[in-house]
C-alpha cells in the first residue's frame, strides 16, 4: 500500500473530528480561558470515548448501540449533560478575569467534559457507525486484520492531530483576548452547548414517546 491511503485515512480522522460541536465548543472555551493543556486534555478524553467506539464497531457490537433503550438513554443523558455545562458556562462567565483565569478548571474536569460529552453523545455513534462503520467493512472485504489495525490507527492519529491544532489554536487566540472577550466567548459557548443540549433532550423524547 502507497504512503496515499493511508494519508486518507488520517484526513478521514481529521474530517471526523473537524466538525463543530460540543466537544469542539467546550475545547475551544476551555483552552481560551486556561491554555493548551486544559484544550489538549479535553480532546484526550474526547478521543477515549472515541476508541471505545472504534474497538465496539471493531468487535462487531453494533448490536448493543442498536437498542432502542440504550439510544434514548445516550439521548437524554447527552442532553443533560450539556444544558449542565451550558447553563454552567453563562454564570460563571462574570466570574472570570485574566488574572487569576488559568487556574480556573482543573485537568480531570477538562478530561471527563470531553470523556462524558463524547461517550453521551448519540452523534458520535452516528458518525462511527456510519463512517467508521462502513469503512472498517469495505476494508475486511478487501484485506486482511493487518491493515484493519493500521487504517483504524491513522484514523485516531487524524484525531489527535485535531486536537493538537485547536489547542495551539486556542493558545494563540488567548494572547489577543481580554477579560471581556473571554467573558463573551464563555456565554456563547454556554449558549451553543445549550442549544445542542435542548436538540439531545428532545429527540430523546421524541424516541421515548414514539
Amino acid at each position: 500500500m502507497g504512503i496515499g491511503i493511508y494519508l486518507s485515512y488520517v484526513l478521514l480522522g481529521l474530517s471526523l473530528a473537524a466538525p463543530i460541536g460540543p466537544v469542539n465548543a467546550v475545547r475551544l472555551e476551555k483552552g481560551i480561558k486556561n491554555g493548551f493543556w486544559h484544550a489538549w486534555i479535553v480532546g484526550v478524553g474526547s478521543m477515549f470515548a472515541d476508541s471505545f467506539y472504534m474497538l465496539v464497531v471493531y468487535l462487531g457490537l453494533v448490536h448493543f448501540l442498536d437498542s432502542p433503550f440504550v439510544q434514548i438513554f445516550l439521548w437524554l443523558f447527552g442532553g443533560f449533560i450539556l444544558l449542565y455545562t451550558g447553563i454552567e458556562s453563562i454564570t460563571n462567565a462574570n466570574k472570570i478575569s485574566i488574572s487569576y483565569v488559568r487556574s480556573q478548571d482543573s485537568l480531570c474536569k477538562c478530561f471527563f467534559s470531553g470523556f462524558i460529552m463524547s461517550i453521551s453523545s448519540p452523534l458520535s455513534i452516528l458518525f462511527w457507525l456510519g463512517i467508521y462503520g462502513s469503512v472498517l467493512a469495505k476494508t475486511a472485504a478487501a484485506y486482511g486484520k493487518t491493515e484493519l489495525f493500521l487504517y483504524s490507527t491513522m484514523i485516531f492519529l487524524g484525531l489527535m492531530l485535531w486536537d493538537l491544532f485547536v489547542a495551539g489554536l486556542t493558545t494563540g487566540f488567548r494572547r489577543f483576548l481580554t477579560t471581556k472577550g473571554i467573558i463573551i466567548l464563555s456565554i456563547l459557548s454556554g449558549l451553543s452547548l445549550i442549544g445542542f443540549g435542548v436538540y439531545f433532550a428532545f429527540e430523546g423524547l421524541k424516541a421515548l414517546f414514539a
